[in-house]
């Protein structure tokens, strides 16, 4: 199994030649991307290279490598918009690209080291351009960790930042031979609820997060209404804000799920496979600012790329009815649950809300383990009784 993590260094001295290699490579993006928006559906990404390659490389004098590297980035731009035309989101449209970030190969487009990153330049070749590093990002300068594809990347505050790709690979437990797994439930009221074959669960609360989400609507909706220039800036500004907020909190969030995983032996943590959950459900006109700015697909994969860290593997299961459904019992009812508090009508059963779901989240990961053991599919969930 393969462990990915990107590490993000500051370019200290970038220069003109930098700039304009970005600016060279956006343009090729934008050129392929035209080719592709007016083909009217995805080329693909080997056809498409060879549409594009010779002009990639004459006309806009874009290097080898990387005119190979573009087509195949446009085509995975394109067929992420095809996922969002699907699920009624958008419509088919021209992919604009700026000079704001740059796909390197490793070897044929940059090489690093602890203290510099050397890279090939449009009009002036190989460049080396200093680097701030951290100790911390020493440690995957070194074996078993290999650098892969990175990125530079022009950060909205005007600093350029090399970002580090580097993998390496683990051994992978077979889920035959698994025995204590973990659900955990994602959602607003609580961040996140885990819980374990053995009952064991923790609770990451949302209450305080959610406060400050909700000042942060109000300040945006306050500077939307006004519509001036400066209104709109400080309304970028406080965008990135929050996302910066939201993605510490994940991380805050999933490092500690992941500890709770280690310390109780667990070989499998389950997820809710949750795509086109927003589509997919009804919540109050107060509540959908929360609900639609959720970054819950975000923390599901800090949780899996962590997992995979140290050895853990990630199942995504059926997400249908793990709110309704008793724990104990399986009757499924959607009076069930009443807000925080879970209740069945069939056994009487009651427990929070959310580790209900946890403990269900569990229970189809576990299942999951039988199904590839007996037919190697997934477990079916059944719905006869639901009302």
């Amino acid at each position: 199994m393969e462990s990915t993590k990107t590490i993000q260094i500051k370019i200290l001295n970038p220069d003109f030649e930098l700039v304009e290699t970005m600016q060279k490579y956006s343009d090729g993006m934008n050129y392929v991307s035209e080719v592709v928006f007016q083909n009217g559906k995805v080329i693909p990404a080997m056809k498409l290279q060879k549409m594009v390659y010779s002009h990639l490389r004459e006309n806009i004098g874009l290097k080898s490598q990387v005119s190979c590297n573009i087509p195949r980035q446009v085509v995975g731009s394109y067929k992420t918009l095809l996922e969002q035309i699907k699920c009624k989101k958008t419509k088919w449209q021209k992919l604009n690209y700026t000079p704001s970030s740059m796909t390197l190969s490793y070897k044929r487009d940059y090489t690093i080291t602890e203290d510099s990153v050397s890279i090939t330049t449009f009009s002036s070749g190989r460049k080396i351009y200093q680097i701030q590093n951290y100790d911390y990002a020493k440690q995957y300068f070194k074996e078993p960790w290999k650098f892969a594809a990175s990125k530079v990347t022009k950060h909205d505050d005007g600093d350029y930042y090399f970002h580090l790709t580097v993998s390496q690979e683990i051994e992978e437990p077979a889920i035959e031979e698994a025995s204590n797994f973990m659900g955990v439930d994602v959602g607003i009221n609580y961040l996140a609820v885990a819980s374990t074959t053995d009952k064991k669960c923790k609770f990451f609360a949302g209450g305080e997060i959610k406060n400050k989400r909700n000042i942060y609507s109000k300040m945006r909706a306050r500077l939307q209404s006004k519509g001036t220039l400066s209104a709109k800036r400080i309304l970028k500004h406080l965008t990135g804000k929050e996302q910066r907020f939201m993605k510490d909190v994940n991380h805050c969030i999933s490092k500690s799920i992941i500890k709770f995983a280690l310390q109780e032996n667990v070989s499998v943590v389950g997820l809710e496979d949750l795509t086109n959950i927003r589509d997919t459900t009804n919540v109050r006109k107060k509540q959908r600012y929360l609900h639609n700015s959720w970054a819950f697909r975000q923390l599901q994969s800090f949780i899996e790329y962590k997992a995979k860290q140290v050895g853990i593997l990630v199942e995504y299961v059926n997400p249908e009815y793990t709110s309704q459904t008793c724990n104990r019992c399986n009757h499924i009812s959607k009076n069930n649950r009443k807000g925080l508090r879970f209740h069945c009508e069939a056994c009487g059963f009651e427990m929070n809300a959310d580790l209900n779901g946890a403990r269900n989240i569990e229970h189809r990961t576990r299942d999951f383990r039988y199904s590839v053991e007996s037919q190697g599919c997934l477990s079916t969930i059944h719905t006869d009784n639901l009302s």
